[in-house]
């Protein structure tokens, strides 16, 4: 989507160890107008699928992931990170890597919000390495519910994430596909 790639042109920096930051319009803050047009963008590439909840992962997609629920007018679930007081002990879970922060969190969804043949589309910020999309699929599966689909807002297809998601048969629609990035070159994107 060139909006969303000419924004990163302009205000993403590229910082060591293939980490793109685009904390000033998506992530940390948020530019809501763009974020609006977006997650319309997903709404007209997943229009006409059956979607009864959006599903992501805490903390970075749920801006997006909230846009996008509003447009499809359906709930939105984002499996936490950790377990709190105010969490059931009846729950989904998976172990998800972050390379980011070089940790594995147990993410957790409780059962009281996905359900058996929900059609379920999962949003995120980021897909590099794919673990994160890797654990929201599982706990999707492991509710008995359906993956329509995935939408993300960048990959960086020079990962191998984007090929393992797209290897399970999950369809991923991604609105900006970094072919490459550096420091000095900035970011060159996959038409």
């Amino acid at each position: 989507m060139k909006l969303l790639e000419d924004r990163i042109r302009r205000e993403g920096k590229v910082a060591p160890g293939n980490v793109l930051r685009v904390d000033g319009f998506i992530n940390h803050q948020m530019d809501i107008e763009l974020m609006e047009q977006l997650a319309a963008e997903f709404r007209r590439l997943f229009d006409g699928e059956k979607i009864d909840k959006i599903l992501t992962i805490e903390a970075s997609g749920i801006g997006i992931a909230c846009l996008t629920a509003q447009a499809f007018h359906v709930p939105l679930v984002f499996a936490k990170k950790s377990k709190t007081s105010n969490v059931s002990d009846d729950l989904y879970s998976a172990p998800v890597k972050s390379y980011t922060h070089g940790t594995v969190s147990q993410v957790i969804v409780s059962k009281e919000f996905l359900h058996e043949d929900e059609h379920v589309l999962l949003i995120d910020d980021f897909l590099a390495h794919g673990e994160a999309l890797q654990g929201l699929i599982s706990i999707v599966e492991q509710a008995g519910g359906v993956v329509v689909g995935a939408g993300i807002l960048i990959e960086k297809a020079f990962q191998d994430g984007g090929k393992r998601i797209r290897g399970r048969g999950v369809r991923v629609e991604s609105l900006a596909r970094v072919a490459s990035m550096s420091p000095e070159g900035g970011v060159e994107f996959i038409d």
